[in-house]
């Protein structure tokens, strides 16, 4: 991390850095978003990856796929941008921090996790309604462990 050090500083003392710092919208409203963006994700995800592990079976997979999965990316699109104003704000302490390491490999693994999953399933997923296979259902259990951690970090990194 050190190699990033300079980098993080240089962000933390732009005018960008500063205007996060110090204006009594931006700070907030970034949070807000911030915020918005992890219902958007969270909550489009766990409806999607509940439904992948056969909760409600009256709505079909692929239309819970198709309607969710939007939502989501929106939300994890907005938590990538807002995360990035909350971060310069901080930029140099914030590097260091365990939870924010934490919090980004959770986040990084999430989003492998997502992309491997729809490499490897979407072409099955009409088969998902009648019975999930094993291997996916193990899978969307790290998705929601993966972002549910990327959460809790994300969320205790105020109090540490």
């Amino acid at each position: 991390m050190e190699f990033l050090l300079p980098w993080m500083q240089r962000l933390e003392g732009s005018a960008f850095g500063a205007l996060m710092r110090s204006s009594e919208l931006f700070y907030p409203a970034a949070n807000l978003l911030h915020l918005a963006g992890l219902v958007m994700l969270l909550g489009a995800m766990l409806l999607l990856d509940l439904r992948l592990l056969g909760l409600a079976r009256e709505v079909p997979v692929q239309a819970a796929s198709r309607r969710l999965t939007p939502i989501g990316i929106a939300g994890l699109l907005l938590m990538l941008l807002t995360g990035f104003c909350l971060f310069a704000a901080d930029a140099g302490p914030l590097l260091g921090n365990w939870l924010l390491q934490l919090k980004l490999l959770l986040v990084a693994l999430g989003i492998i996790n997502a992309l491997l999953f729809r490499a490897l399933w979407t072409a099955s997923l009409e088969h998902w309604d009648l019975r999930p296979p094993l291997a996916g259902r193990l899978q969307v259990g790290l998705s929601i462990l993966l972002w549910c951690g990327a959460m809790a970090a994300g969320r205790l990194l105020a109090y540490v």
